[in-house]
């Protein structure tokens, strides 16, 4: 594969890989697609930024579009995606310049066999369909798997 639109496929010098279970264990909805300005893995920067970032847009499908109510009431929320262009058979990974190769768990890493991400946005705008936020770091189209408030604003008795 073309590192310049996947940088991802590539095995560093050191890192190894696992074999991948023949099947699933469990099933997912996308819930939608998310639309940011970026292209390509490598064009995303490495973490959002929820204040100054660029608008990014949260697209609802129809069926999960009632899920949107009361959303509005969070100013930060959890965005869970799924990074469908990662590689999910790295075991052991050797980051950008760390020279040092850790395990998968021990990484943030989008390289994972289950490879979801998770950013904390600002909410910007909620309409019927969507919404705008800030402090996304994903590709244009990611499918979403889900949004939840961010619970660091809450006590824990608020936290149903």
């Amino acid at each position: 594969m073309d590192p310049e639109t996947y940088p991802w496929g590539a095995v560093r010098p050191g890192e190894t890989t696992v074999d991948l279970p023949a099947a699933a264990d469990a099933g997912l909805f996308f819930l939608g697609r998310i639309r940011t300005p970026w292209a390509t893995p490598g064009a995303c920067p490495k973490k959002g930024d929820r204040d100054t970032g660029p608008d990014c847009r949260i697209e609802v499908a129809p069926p999960w579009q009632p899920l949107l109510a009361g959303v509005a009431d969070r100013p930060l929320l959890q965005v869970i995606y799924w990074l469908h262009l990662a590689r999910r058979d790295l075991a052991l990974q050797s980051p950008r310049g760390n020279g040092g190769l850790h395990g998968t768990f021990s990484l943030r890493s989008p390289l994972r066999p289950n490879p979801l991400g998770v950013s904390t946005v600002r909410l910007i705008a909620v309409d019927g369909t969507g919404l705008t936020v800030r402090g996304l770091d994903c590709v244009d189209g990611t499918p979403l798997v889900d949004v939840k408030p961010d619970v660091s604003l809450w006590g824990s008795a608020t936290c149903a």
